[in-house]
């Protein structure tokens, strides 16, 4: 069953024409996402937070602010 799904992927992969360029475009920009953005864009949390919890009530946190700020947040009436 499992070699009869597999057979079928693999079948129907190398008689593609056009997705065969749409996967590799799509294997590219996981690439340059992962490979070569990344290391520009430090973990901050990791650096300013020791613990799990401080890194989670940082984010609680301004994510609270920023949505107090935007006026995205409404106050249900009692």
């Amino acid at each position: 069953m499992l070699r009869n799904v597999f057979l079928f992927y693999k079948d129907g992969f190398l008689n593609m024409k056009l997705g065969k360029s749409l996967w590799l475009i799509i294997l590219l920009k996981i690439f340059i996402m992962f490979a070569i953005i990344k290391p520009f864009f430090p973990n901050i949390l990791n650096k300013n937070y020791a613990s799990f919890e401080q890194r989670a009530e940082a984010v609680s946190k301004n994510l609270i602010l920023k949505g107090e700020q935007s006026g995205s947040f409404t106050k249900r009436p009692d």
